[in-house]
């Protein structure tokens, strides 16, 4: 691979941000990317508090089987081998806070077992939930990259499932969980997020199924730090601590940006992975949106956002499933507007980089829609946050003493994130998880990439393809470096075993880290 002489600086370091970054490399673009933080991940994050760790991001890793669906994408932009990844037999249990339990296992056959034991009365239900889950296993992503004449033979294979996807599609996971009479089995699919679309849940079941959809050891950063590597081999300069004011425009066509601190790039291509709200409306200035664009963030529903318990708790609690949902018999209110049925705990036993021996990393999850709360608080009354904070944290610990009895005595450490909390690290619009809620009138269909009237700039990321996670990454960047490849005629050559790094390409600079 040489370089092609043309540069591309891309905005935010999020998984999309680093995606593109990759990709560009490979085809032989000079890459710098612009990470407003000290570190690159974006909502992909966890941090530390004394000796444990606290993922915020990843559950579970579509593509994490060697050779299975959408594994190739991974291998493109890191050496996947270097991740160790675990299939946890069970994925979830769900309470009732007076200990009536139901185990959702990752396998289909014991999950069928277990349900039908415990709801002969379901049978029939049941075995219609099963069987789209092994008929659903062998679902084949499109290339997003590619056309027809690539996605044939996919399209092909998947037709029979098509049916049954536009089915599910169309019903929300509240109204899914109606088949079952067992409560506990419908609150699986209504609780969260109920108003998201059933597939989702049956999707992510057929996954666990398959053994693709494991958890990689060291979370949502294990990936993200592979992938920064790959940028480094590859030449790319990264620039942290590097704040975007504006994006640079001349004649309609964006020639570069200009930073907090008054420096200049300026590049052929400008690709945006930061928030979507604030690229159009601040570092675009709202000049180039069309009405449909205007009407999604107007009228489109996005994802909540999170208040995130996190607890380092001085006990061995391996006897625990990785996750439980408790049914509450009394709401949980989280803030003025939000009050919870039920709660969600991780316990991260199955993750030794998260806490030292014999004890255990533990979050909870708060799905909220009152971001301006938090905001709020936090802006004017620093004390009144703190105060919010402490007395959520203690709702949760006083669940956790009634299932556990003494356990908020074994906790040594503490840590409360809120939407502001989200708002301020990534710049995520009202603080949201994951961008915009596919619910059964919004489809799954991605969002232009582009914006009208403005040339040489794309757009990647989580507020282009609904859903979000992990995966819009290397879906959202490779359709976009394949277009700029075509543009300036470019082989777009992203293969995992593809490219020389363009560090090796005379007058190359070497990666390196600046301001931080």
């Amino acid at each position: 691979m040489n370089s092609n002489g043309l540069k591309a600086v891309i905005v935010g370091g999020g998984i999309a941000g680093l995606s593109t970054a990759v990709y560009a490399l490979k085809c032989g673009y000079n890459v710098e990317l612009l990470e407003m933080n000290d570190m690159v991940g974006g909502l992909a994050t966890s941090w530390r508090r004394g000796p444990y760790t606290f993922e915020t991001c990843l559950h579970w890793l579509l593509g994490s089987k060697p050779g299975a669906e959408f594994n190739n994408y991974w291998e493109e932009l890191f050496d996947f081998s270097k991740l160790r990844v675990i299939n946890p037999d069970v994925f979830l249990q769900i309470e009732r806070q007076s200990g009536d339990a139901l185990t959702i296992y990752t396998n289909v056959d014991k999950l069928e077992t277990e349900l039908l034991r415990r709801a002969p009365w379901d049978t029939k239900a049941i075995h219609d939930l099963t069987h789209m889950i092994r008929v659903l296993g062998r679902f084949k992503m499109l290339d997003p990259a590619s056309g027809l004449s690539t996605n044939w033979l996919k399209m092909l294979q998947d037709a029979p499932m098509f049916p049954l996807m536009s089915k599910l599609m169309r019903t929300t996971g509240s109204d899914f969980g109606k088949r079952f009479a067992d409560p506990l089995l419908q609150s699986f699919f209504a609780g969260g997020l109920g108003k998201l679309s059933a597939i989702a849940s049956v999707l992510s079941l057929a996954w666990m199924n398959s053994g693709n959809a494991g958890y990689p050891i060291g979370g949502s950063q294990a990936i993200i730090r592979l992938i920064e590597e790959r940028i480094a081999e590859l030449g790319g300069k990264i620039s942290y601590q590097s704040k975007v004011r504006r994006i640079l425009v001349e004649n309609d066509i964006a020639t570069g940006v200009e930073l907090e601190s008054g420096r200049v790039i300026l590049a052929d291509w400008v690709i945006s992975g930061a928030d979507g709200h604030s690229t159009l409306f601040d570092l675009l200035g709202g000049r180039y949106i069309a009405p449909a664009l205007q009407k999604k963030y107007d009228e489109g529903e996005a994802f909540p956002s999170y208040v995130q318990i996190s607890l380092g708790i001085a006990k061995n609690l391996k006897a625990e499933p990785p996750m439980v949902s408790i049914l509450l018999d009394e709401p949980l209110s989280v803030d003025p507007g939000t009050e919870l049925d039920h709660i969600a705990v991780r316990f991260f036993h199955y993750d030794p980089t998260f806490a030292p021996p014999g004890k255990t990393a533990v979050t909870c999850f708060l799905p909220t829609y009152n971001y301006a709360f938090w905001e709020e608080l936090r802006n004017n009354n620093a004390a009144a946050y703190c105060a919010e904070k402490y007395r959520v944290r203690d709702a949760v610990l006083a669940v956790l003493d009634r299932r556990m009895p003494g356990i908020s005595a074994a906790v040594e450490v503490t840590d409360v994130a809120t939407p502001a909390t989200v708002m301020r690290y990534t710049g995520n619009w009202r603080g949201s998880m994951e961008g915009w809620l596919i619910v059964p009138d919004s489809g799954i269909k991605p969002l232009p990439n582009t914006l009208p009237g403005l040339k040489n700039f794309f757009m990647v990321g989580q507020w282009i393809s609904p859903g979000g996670g992990l995966p819009c990454g290397p879906m959202t960047a490779r359709p976009v470096v394949k277009a700029m490849c075509r543009h300036d005629h470019v082989a777009f050559e992203v293969g995992a075993r593809e490219g020389t790094p363009a560090s090796q390409v005379p007058g190359h600079d070497q990666a390196a880290r600046v301001n931080h």
